[in-house]
C-alpha cells in the first residue's frame, strides 16, 4: 500500500533524527556558510539520510534543503522543505535543544510536516488537518495551552523590521515581564511546543515563505489550532512578516499590543 505523504514526512524526520543522535558527542567537521554561521557534518549527513527517504518513495518531487539547496524541477507543484538540524550552534556546544524539520508544500499549502525532537524521542506531526506528537510508536492529539505563560523569542538574525520591530526588546518590556515568561530556545523545536501546549507562545522575526526552519512548525499550529500571524497581526508571509503564534487568542492580542507599543 502506497505510503501516505504524512507518514512519509515522519520517516524522513526519524531518520534524519537517527543520524542527529549517532553522532552525537563526536568530533564534528564544522563547513563555512556566511556570517560566522556554519554547518557540521551531522547537518550533512542527516540530510543525506532525510532525501535519501524522500527521493526513493517521491523520485519527482522537487526538495530544498538547507545544506543541498534545491533540486527537482522549476515549477514543481509538490515541493520538500527540510531542515535537518535546527539548532546548530546548540548541537555544537552539546546542548540538546535541537529539531529535524520536513515539511511538504503542495501548491501554496504544507499538507504534510514532522519536526522531531532526536533526543526525547518525539515526533511533532500534522497531515495538514489535525496534530499530533508520536511517542513509541504512539499518536496523541497536540492540544495548545497559555497555562504555563512561557514565551520564547527568537534573538537570531536577520531582523528586517528593524529597528520599528526587535524581538529582543519584548525581554525589556515590563508589561511583557508581568504578564508572561521569556525564553529562549534557539531552535524551532520551540515553535511545536506551543501547538503542545508546552509554551504560550513563540514570536520571531524574518521572512518566513518555503522556510525549511519554520515551515513545519508552523503547519503544527495551524492543524493544532494556534492563532498564527505575522508579527503585527496581518495574514502571515504578507505585510511585515515575521511570526506571532499563540496557544490562544486573549495571549496573541496581548503579545500584539506590547509589539505595537515598542514599536512607537
Amino acid at each position: 500500500m502506497p505510503v501516505t505523504d504524512e507518514e512519509l514526512a515522519l520517516t524522513a524526520a526519524q531518520a534524519g533524527a537517527a543520524v542527529v543522535r549517532a553522532m552525537w558527542g563526536t568530533s564534528l567537521t564544522r563547513v563555512a556558510k556566511s556570517a560566522g554561521d556554519f554547518a557540521t557534518a551531522a547537518d550533512i549527513e542527516a540530510e543525506k539520510a532525510i532525501l535519501d527517504v524522500i527521493r526513493t518513495a517521491r523520485p519527482d518531487d522537487a526538495v530544498t534543503g538547507e545544506e543541498s539547496g534545491r533540486t527537482g524541477r522549476d515549477g514543481a507543484e509538490r515541493m520538500w522543505l527540510v531542515d535537518p538540524l535546527c539548532g546548530t550552534l546548540n548541537y555544537a556546544a552539546r546542548s540538546m535543544l535541537v529539531a529535524v524539520n520536513v515539511a511538504l508544500r503542495v501548491g501554496s499549502a504544507v499538507t504534510a510536516a514532522a519536526c522531531a525532537d532526536p533526543f526525547a524521542g518525539e515526533v511533532f506531526w500534522t497531515d495538514g488537518a489535525r496534530a499530533y506528537v508520536r511517542r513509541d510508536g504512539v499518536d496523541d492529539r497536540l492540544t495548545p495551552s497559555a497555562e504555563s505563560r512561557l514565551v520564547d523569542v527568537n534573538l537570531d538574525p536577520p531582523f528586517p523590521n528593524a529597528p520599528a520591530f526587535q524581538a529582543a526588546r519584548l525581554l525589556a518590556d515590563r508589561g511583557f515581564a508581568e504578564r508572561f515568561r521569556p525564553r529562549v530556545v534557539s531552535t524551532t523545536l520551540a515553535v511545536t511546543w506551543v501547538a503542545a501546549g508546552r509554551r504560550a507562545a513563540y514570536v520571531t522575526d524574518g521572512h518566513l515563505r518555503d522556510s525549511v526552519h519554520f515551515a513545519g512548525g508552523i503547519a503544527l499550529c495551524r492543524a493544532a489550532g494556534c492563532v498564527v500571524t505575522g508579527i503585527y497581526g496581518e495574514p502571515l508571509h504578507t505585510g511585515a512578516g515575521g511570526l506571532v503564534v499563540a496557544a490562544d487568542r486573549e495571549t496573541h492580542t496581548a503579545l500584539l499590543e506590547i509589539i505595537a507599543r515598542d514599536g512607537r
